[in-house]
């Protein structure tokens, strides 16, 4: 039996328990289901099958994930998660298909509503900035000013200097 067969019969669907990456699995099933990483720099990737691959980042990555689904009457869920890898043995909010979890950093549901942070994320890859080196605050900003039905502040080369002398005081 394969380590990942083993993995599985002991409850893990992926065979990564022992390593310092966060695994993203994702899925893509035509009309289905897709699951997919919108930014993010990613350590390794693993084909499982041709449906699925596992993305894995190391701690202190950003990255957005997105799922959706459908069924025959049209989408039933539609989420994206901006998310940090965090170190073994931190704290972390578990997250469905990453494992072993991640901070959240942004939460959102509902199509419209990810569209609005999918439209974010291309303004900040627009004005010329990695979208994975944006200050951690600026993503819950978004989330939080999204979830209370108003709109986020734009992330500007202003507000990306001070976070990077920001980090430069504070390590």
């Amino acid at each position: 039996m394969s380590s990942a067969t083993t993995a599985r019969a002991r409850g893990h669907s992926l065979p990564f328990a022992r390593d310092t990456l966060t695994h993203v699995e994702l899925t893509h099933i035509e009309k289905r289901v897709e699951n997919w990483v919108r930014f993010g720099h990613e350590a390794q990737e693993q084909i499982l099958d041709r449906r699925r691959r596992v993305f894995s980042f190391r701690p202190g990555s950003i990255f957005a994930f997105v799922r959706w689904a459908a069924n025959d009457f049209g989408t039933v869920g539609s989420c994206i998660d901006i998310l940090r890898a965090v170190a073994p043995g931190d704290p972390c909010q578990t997250v469905p298909f990453v494992q072993p979890g991640s901070e959240i950093l942004l939460r959102v549901a509902g199509w419209p509503k990810v569209e609005q942070v999918l439209r974010h994320i291309d303004a900040v890859e627009e004005a010329g900035l990695d979208a994975c080196a944006v200050s951690p605050d600026h993503w819950r900003h978004v989330g939080n000013r999204l979830n209370a039905g108003e709109q986020p502040r734009p992330y500007t080369i202003a507000r990306h200097r001070a976070w990077l002398r920001r980090q430069e005081i504070v390590p």
